[in-house]
Formats: structure tokens, C-alpha cells, sequence
């Protein structure tokens, strides 16, 4: 059983969680789930980073404490999690005691093994509230920031810790020749390539203005209490989960999964503080891109809104989650329409899956008393071993959307299959040979299809699962999936697997 510790970024407690949030969280779910399903010891982290001005400001703006905002925000996003079937195995907090201590060891070993690494300056700068960032000139447009356009950048200057980043230019360097899968897809690492062709920067690591954060282990030398930077304080997360009571999470982690915009923190700044502080990396970092409404980027700063919980109401949660996996898969931006999305539940959903499995169990119930019968192999069956082979490849490779892709061209064999094969003319005919491999194959197709859909709709995969009478557990059923087995199968129609109920126009 191979260990699979999976992150993803921890969301920023200044707001309610957005589809840009769930598009995150849902993708890295489906992986969990999908390492599950091939026998995988999984642990699943996600969490909220809780620290910063931009949180002290918000509290400040609604008249409450920090931590009273970020107790408020932490269960709205985990009750929304639990709505979107997320199967996080840890949620972690920064605000946490556990999380707090790892922060200062983490940065105390970078000062007992490379002492020079931290050192003091004085900073002038224009830094972006929304980001928590320095911006560099690169990063400015018109004078803001290219990511909050809607934020006034602010002049900063003050006395900190720098973590001396350029120092491990050649490390980087050589971690990506190396290893090039260490930042995937392919665009976001020469995204990073770039970056680093241009020279690294040494970074703030303290603040001394911000009190809402981890205090920075040591003083300035002119006596001046500093706290961590938030970034110092939000990446260790990952590392600092192992120190929770009943966390299995073991360093080092195999999967970092984040959004594009932060890909310098995570493939840049974080591998070189754990390198200074002499621990293993992470083994790789998946960047997906961003989700757009109307054209913009969803963006509470910049008024870009679609409301999460009508969205997750319209056809249910894993409605939603399979849009966002089939129509954007998990590599490149894409786009959320309301017209779009309502298509692709009629048309794979309602129409395709559902209308299969609808007609499939109807059918053994009326020619068979709901009992699968035996039968001889047929081409469904054939196309259904090339499916499995297809989503296998496409879900090691984190194509998410091409393993969608595989699993509805069998719904639509299925389908085709059906209409070829015409079972209730077999049935007329009294050619129960035929009908019982007919029937057999498009039992054990639905099998499949159970197996292959619940990384990406876990609700409905369960519920088309116990119509298909299983008793055995379906997120370790993957051997379902390479050879069914359904001669003798109870089998029962559901009353809708995805109902056509007009939805309503928001």
C-alpha cells in the first residue's frame, strides 16, 4: 500500500468560500478519492490560513475580534465542504497551538543550520494587502496590482528578518532540471523557469507593524518584537500537520495542489526554507488554473461574484463538481456559465448516465425479476476493459477531465449498445441467450461506471452503486472496475438518478 499525503492551499479567512475555492478542493478530492479506489494510504489535508493584516483589517471593519472572524469563517468553509462531498482527512488551522509551535521550529532549525540565511535590512516597497506581497514592478499595472486591481497598493517601509532566497537559485535551478515533474502542467513550470532566469530576490520573513500573526522567533537587533510574515506562517501548514493529535500526515508530502497565482510560493520560496532548514521537499506541486464568470475572474476584490451555494443548490453537489471536472478539467482556466452548466446536466447527466441506468435496471427487473442473469462476453464488455485503461492513464497523469471524457464515452456506448441491440425485441423473440449477455454486459457496465464516477460525483456513484445491489465498500472497489462481477446480482431501478426538475433562473 503505497502512502499518498495530498494537500491543497489553505483557503484565506477574509470572506466566504467562492467557486475558485471549490474548483480546488473538488479537483484534489477526486484524486483522493481516486488514490483510494487503487489501494492508496491516503491523507488528505486542507485548512485556513488565518493570520495577516488583511484579516485584522476585516475584523476591525465588522467590529470583531480576529479570532472571532476566523472562527466564524473556518465553519462556514467547512460546512461548505461538507455539502460538496470533500473527504479531507485533516482540516487544519494556522490560529492552532500545534500549528504555531511548528512554525517557530521550522524557522529556529533554518537559524541552527544556516545561520546566515536570515539577516536584517531595512524595506521600502509597495505591498498588496490582497496578496499579503511585496509587488515587484513586473507585477504592477497602472499602478496596482495585476491580481487586486481594486486595491490601492501600499507604501511600506520598516526594519525585518530576510530569508536570503537568492542563496538557492542553483538549488531550484537543479531541483527542476532534475526532477521536471516537480511543477506540472508543463505551462506553470516554465512559468517558474522564467521566474528564476530572472534572478531571485531576497524576502521578507517578519513584520513589525502586524500583530495578528505568529511572533517571529527572534527580536531585530535593535530590540523591535517581529512577527512571521504570513507566507512563512501559511506554507509550513503542510509540515506542521503531523503534530496534530490523530493526524497521519508524514512529511514529505507527494502532491501539492494550488492555484496558478501562487505557484512562486509553493515551487520557489517553499522549497528553499525547507531545503535551508535541511528537510525533503515535497515531491510535486500541480498549479490549476482559474475559474471565470462572464468573462472575469471570479474575485471577491474585484466584485466578480457567483453565489457557491445557489450554484451547489441548482442540480445538486455532484452535479456541480462534475461540471467543473468534465467542462474545466484541472490544468487550464475555464469558464462557469449558468446556460452551460444546465446543459451539461441535461444532456451527460439526466440524458446520458441517468437515462442508462434508468433503462439498464428497469429492464433486469422486467425480463429478470431484478436478478442479473449469467452471460457470454460481449462487445460492451470489451469497451468497457479499454475504458478502465483510458481513465487509469488519464487519472495518473492528473487529467482529470480526460478520465470524465473516457467514463462518458462508455455511457455513450452503453447507450448506442442498447439501441443496437434492442433488448426488448430479443425479449418478443425469446432469444433469452442473447438477452441474458445483453443484459449481463450492461449490468457490469454500470458496475464500471459506478466506480469510475465516484472520485468525481461520490453521492450518486453510491446511490447507483446500491441500486446495483454491492455490498462491498465502493472507495476501495477498483477491482469492480477491472472485472465485474454481477451474475446474481438484486438489482433495482432508482426513482431518478438526475431528475429533470427545471431549474431556477438566478
Amino acid at each position: 500500500m503505497a502512502r499518498f499525503f495530498l494537500t491543497t492551499a489553505i483557503d484565506y479567512a477574509n470572506g466566504d468560500p467562492h467557486m475558485g475555492h471549490a474548483f480546488e478542493k473538488v479537483g484534489a478530492d477526486c484524486i483522493a478519492r481516486y488514490r483510494r479506489l487503487r489501494g492508496d494510504d491516503v491523507w488528505f489535508l486542507i485548512g485556513m490560513d488565518e493570520h495577516g493584516q488583511k484579516v485584522a483589517q476585516t475584523a476591525q471593519d465588522r467590529g470583531v475580534s480576529p479570532q472571532a472572524l476566523v472562527d466564524e469563517i473556518a465553519a462556514t468553509f467547512q460546512a461548505t465542504w461538507r455539502a460538496l462531498g470533500i473527504s479531507h482527512d485533516q482540516f487544519i488551522r494556522t490560529t492552532a497551538p500545534e500549528h504555531k509551535a511548528g512554525v517557530t521550529d521550522l524557522i529556529e532549525r533554518i537559524f541552527r543550520r544556516n545561520p546566515d540565511d536570515f539577516y536584517e535590512r531595512s524595506y521600502r516597497g509597495l505591498y498588496c494587502v490582497g496578496c499579503e506581497a511585496f509587488k515587484t514592478g513586473a507585477e504592477i499595472v497602472d499602478g496596482k496590482c495585476s491580481i487586486h486591481p481594486t486595491r490601492v497598493l501600499e507604501e511600506v517601509e520598516e526594519r525585518n528578518w530576510f530569508f536570503r532566497l537568492s542563496r538557492y537559485q542553483g538549488f531550484l535551478e537543479e531541483l527542476l532540471e532534475r526532477n521536471p515533474d516537480f511543477v506540472r502542467p508543463e505551462i506553470r513550470r516554465n512559468e517558474i523557469l522564467g521566474l528564476l532566469r530572472q534572478g531571485l530576490e531576497d524576502v521578507s520573513a517578519s513584520r513589525s507593524r502586524i500583530t495578528w500573526a505568529v511572533p517571529f522567533p527572534r527580536p531585530t537587533s535593535d530590540g523591535q518584537a517581529q512577527t512571521t510574515y504570513v507566507w512563512f506562517d501559511a506554507l509550513p501548514n503542510y509540515w506542521t500537520a503531523s503534530r496534530f493529535p490523530g493526524s497521519r500526515a508524514q512529511w514529505p508530502a507527494q502532491l501539492h495542489v494550488v492555484g496558478k497565482d501562487i505557484t512562486r510560493f509553493h515551487c520557489v520560496i517553499w522549497p528553499a526554507m525547507l531545503h535551508a532548514a535541511g528537510e525533503p521537499i515535497p515531491e510535486g506541486v500541480w498549479a490549476h488554473g482559474f475559474i471565470y464568470f462572464g468573462g472575469d475572474r471570479l474575485s471577491k476584490s474585484a466584485g466578480v461574484r457567483l453565489d457557491l451555494g445557489e450554484a451547489i443548490a441548482r442540480h445538486g453537489p455532484d452535479a456541480l463538481r462534475y461540471f467543473l471536472i468534465r467542462e474545466t478539467g484541472f490544468a487550464n482556466d475555464g469558464s462557469f456559465t449558468w446556460e452551460r452548466f444546465d446543459e451539461r446536466y441535461g444532456s451527460d447527466l439526466a440524458d446520458g448516465l441517468g437515462n442508462l441506468a434508468s433503462r439498464t435496471l428497469a429492464m433486469l427487473e422486467k425480463y429478470r425479476g431484478g436478478t442479473v442473469p449469467a452471460g457470454s462476453p460481449t462487445s460492451l464488455d470489451a469497451a468497457g476493459a479499454a475504458t478502465v485503461t483510458d481513465y487509469a492513464s488519464a487519472m495518473d497523469g492528473l487529467d482529470l477531465r480526460g478520465a470524465a471524457e473516457a467514463a462518458w464515452q462508455l455511457v455513450a456506448a452503453a447507450n448506442q449498445y442498447i439501441v443496437q441491440v434492442a433488448p426488448w425485441t430479443l425479449a418478443r423473440q425469446g432469444r433469452d441467450t442473447e438477452l441474458d449477455a445483453a443484459l449481463a454486459a450492461l449490468a457490469g457496465c454500470l458496475v464500471r461506471l459506478a466506480v469510475l464516477t465516484h472520485p468525481i460525483m461520490p453521492g450518486k456513484a453510491r446511490e447507483l452503486w446500491d441500486h446495483l445491489g454491492q455490498s462491498a465498500p465502493l472507495d476501495i472497489a477498483w477491482a469492480h472496475a477491472l472485472m465485474p462481477q454481477v451474475v446474481g446480482l438484486k438489482v433495482r431501478k432508482p426513482d431518478g438518478l438526475f431528475p429533470r426538475v427545471p431549474p431556477t433562473t438566478p
